[in-house]
C-alpha cells in the first residue's frame, strides 16, 4: 500500500509540476491543460496536484514499512 501512495504522490506531484511549466512557458505537456471542463483553473489544478502529491507522500510516511 505504501508503494502504491508513493507511485500516486510522484505522479500527482510531476503532473502538477508539468501544469505549472506549461502554463508560464507554454510548454506543451502534462494532462492538466488536455481536460475540458479545467479551462481557465490550470493554475490552481495544478497547485492542487502538488498538494494532492505531497498529502499522498505524507500519508504513506505515515504507514510505515508494511
Amino acid at each position: 500500500m505504501k508503494q502504491l501512495l508513493e507511485f500516486l504522490g510522484f505522479v500527482a506531484v510531476v503532473q502538477g509540476g508539468m501544469g505549472l511549466v506549461h502554463e508560464f512557458t507554454d510548454w506543451h505537456i502534462g494532462l492538466v491543460q488536455k481536460i475540458g471542463f479545467l479551462d481557465g483553473y490550470e493554475v490552481y489544478a495544478s497547485v492542487a496536484l502538488l498538494a494532492l502529491g505531497g498529502a499522498l507522500f505524507a500519508a504513506a510516511e505515515s504507514r510505515g514499512s508494511e
